[in-house]
């Protein structure tokens, strides 16, 4: 029984466990030598020039890869047949792209903005309701931080797939204030007085210069309209400043602005009953 019992150590287990020792080994070496190899790789001046975002996503995708090499070759090397493993990674990519459609769909959109690059890191974008400024296109999320100082992390899919207004790719912007003016209001005046305050503004360009025009003829008002344009960095403050401004120059030069009026009459004929 002793004897037996020796031989099935020596066959087996101080074989398994010399397996298992060499297995961990793989991976531990393995993993250090992908991450040191990724660093190295990653600090070549020949990578200096491909965008930050489609480096970090790249090295990312080929770590991952090259850290799946080195399980499966532990698993090997525990002995588990090299068909058994085939089969069981075909088996479980199959069951895993079946229950994460969404996340590849989201590495794949993520390729597709990296190639395409319909924005890059610190623009200021808008899609589905969401403005703010780019701060990381990942693997699975792009990061952008609202006006407000908010995180939302976007998937790439939501992006890749819908409209994206990127506000940060031209120098300078155009903006367009409507305003109406009183039927009594002279126009004439009313254009010296939106050019002059625009000129005033130091952040609206003069080439191309601001313009002024009539748009509608209204129920009680005149629509008119002053176009300007401003640096891109500068287009809120303008935007704020001008309503303002305009405001001020209108009460200053009798221009009126129409509103609507709620009159009231109270009829006495009863209590003079």
């Amino acid at each position: 029984m002793a004897q037996w019992l020796i031989n099935f150590i020596n066959v087996y287990v101080v074989d398994f466990v010399i397996d298992l020792l060499l297995a961990v080994i793989i991976l531990v070496v393995g993993f250090a030598l992908v991450n040191f190899l990724i660093k190295r790789v990653a600090k070549l001046k020949s990578f200096d020039k491909i965008d930050v975002n489609a480096k970090t996503f790249f090295f990312n995708f080929v770590g991952t890869a090259l850290k799946i090499v080195v399980v499966l070759t532990a698993v090997i090397v525990l002995g588990v047949p090299q068909a058994s493993v085939v089969a069981v990674i075909g088996s479980c990519g199959l069951a895993i792209g079946l229950a994460l459609q969404g996340g590849l769909s989201n590495i794949a959109s993520g390729i597709i903005i990296m190639f395409c690059k319909p924005f890059h890191v610190g623009d200021f974008i808008t899609s589905n309701g969401i403005s703010g400024v780019v701060k990381d296109i990942g693997v699975y999320y792009t990061l952008i931080t609202t006006a407000d100082n908010q995180d939302i992390h976007v998937p790439n899919s939501s992006l890749a797939n819908s409209t994206i207004t990127n506000l940060s790719t031209k120098a300078t912007r155009r903006i367009d204030f409507d305003f109406n003016i009183a039927y009594s209001s002279d126009i004439d005046l009313t254009r010296k007085v939106l050019l002059a305050t625009a000129a005033m503004n130091d952040m609206v360009l003069k080439d191309p210069a601001p313009v002024v025009f009539v748009t509608t003829h209204g129920e009680s008002s005149v629509g008119v309209k002053l176009r300007v344009w401003c640096n891109s960095e500068n287009y809120w403050t303008v935007n704020f400043d001008m309503w303002e401004d305009v405001k001020k120059a209108f009460d200053k030069f009798g221009i009126e602005i129409p509103y609507n009026h709620l009159n009231v009459t109270i009829d006495n004929t009863i209590d003079n009953k």
